[in-house]
């Protein structure tokens, strides 16, 4: 696998080049297949990512293997805290977009190494905001979470409510990146659009998340931890559909609310260049059910090890795609029938 740390020159046969793409977190679930949604109808993508251990850094390379055979696809290994590097790389490239993935994920771990989520989620994200605004990008999409809705129980979860009490330093800095991609929005004018996933799941997924460690635990044998008993709800969405959101989403750069008012605020909306969104299958489903559907998946029954609620876990999820569908003309629809087969048959062809 070749990863070139160059960019390729926008090619001079073109009239209308279509602008480079800075998509960070290319090596990773999300980043990879937004990354090949782009390659795939003819943009040129500029790939970043650190390449860390959080999880088996051999996916990501396969990952990476995958996209390098596109030929306007260009990688440059580097962290997102490395400010010299991160204002370098944004003076030297034609980057006209960013669709910013990269970030230290997972709820859980961020209870016990909270200093990886301040370096790559806020410190990591303000160097992002800076080459923004330096290079004058056109838009900026980013990933925050439905983690941000916190001890928020009103469903389902909408853009419009207050998402000021979240239960993780996870879903602390999705928050503050919301906050701070305002911040510049209405400062500078920095064209920026949050996207809050609700648990993407599907082929090429990450090792951490609950579809991986049951698919590999129930064909080992061995029990699965179900949390909460298993009345856990989740929203889950299939990674095309989140992909095809972002890219549609990537298309429509923000712009001011004119109805947005000081009095009566908008959270999803602003008098600046700055939206949120919320991308969701709209259908929440009990953990149990989806461990019935991977059993059938499978072929084979799970052994269930019950437990209560862990700590930063929110017992439900549920999203509002009303504006997403309102502005961008879509709705994420893939049945979680669907989507668990097309992850199964993956996970089995990958690891044989």
């Amino acid at each position: 696998m070749v990863l070139g740390l160059e960019l390729m020159a926008l090619s001079k046969t073109e009239a209308h080049p279509r602008p480079v793409v800075l998509v960070t977190g290319a090596a990773g679930f999300i980043g990879y297949h937004v990354a090949k949604r782009l390659l795939e109808r003819g943009d040129h993508v500029l790939g970043l990512d650190n390449l860390n251990d959080y999880y088996d850094v051999r996916l990501k390379e396969a990952r990476l293997a995958q996209l390098s055979p596109f030929e306007r696809f260009q990688f440059h290994r580097m962290d997102l805290a490395d400010r010299a590097g991160m204002s370098a790389l944004f003076a030297d490239r034609s980057i006209r977009r960013v669709v910013h993935m990269a970030a230290q994920a997972g709820v859980r771990y961020s209870l016990v190494n909270p200093h990886a989520y301040t370096d790559s989620n806020i410190v990591g994200f303000l160097n992002v905001l800076e080459g923004c605004r330096h290079a004058r990008v056109e838009h900026l999409v980013y990933a925050s979470s439905s983690s941000v809705y916190g001890g928020h129980t009103r469903m389902p979860f909408s853009v419009r409510d207050n998402v000021d009490h979240p239960v993780s330093m996870y879903a602390a800095t999705k928050k503050a990146n919301e906050l701070m991609a305002h911040t510049y929005a209405h400062l500078y004018g920095v064209t920026c659009t949050g996207l809050r996933f609700f648990t993407v799941y599907g082929p090429w997924g990450r090792p951490d998340m609950a579809l991986f460690l049951f698919t590999k635990a129930i064909l080992a044998g061995k029990p699965i931890d179900v949390f909460n008993y298993g009345k856990m709800q989740r929203d889950f969405t299939y990674i095309d559909d989140v992909a095809e959101g972002v890219v549609r989403v990537l298309d429509k750069p923000a712009k001011p609310d004119p109805t947005w008012s000081g009095d009566v605020p908008n959270p999803g909306t602003s008098s600046a260049p700055y939206r949120l969104y919320n991308i969701g299958n709209h259908q929440p489903v009990e953990l149990l059910r989806f461990i019935e559907i991977l059993e059938g998946a499978l072929g084979k029954k799970a052994e269930k090890n019950f437990l209560p609620l862990q700590p930063g876990d929110v017992p439900a999820t549920y999203a509002d795609v009303d504006d997403l569908i309102k502005d961008v003309d879509f709705k994420p629809n893939t049945p979680i029938e669907v989507g668990i087969r097309r992850f199964v048959e993956w996970y089995r062809d990958f690891y044989q």
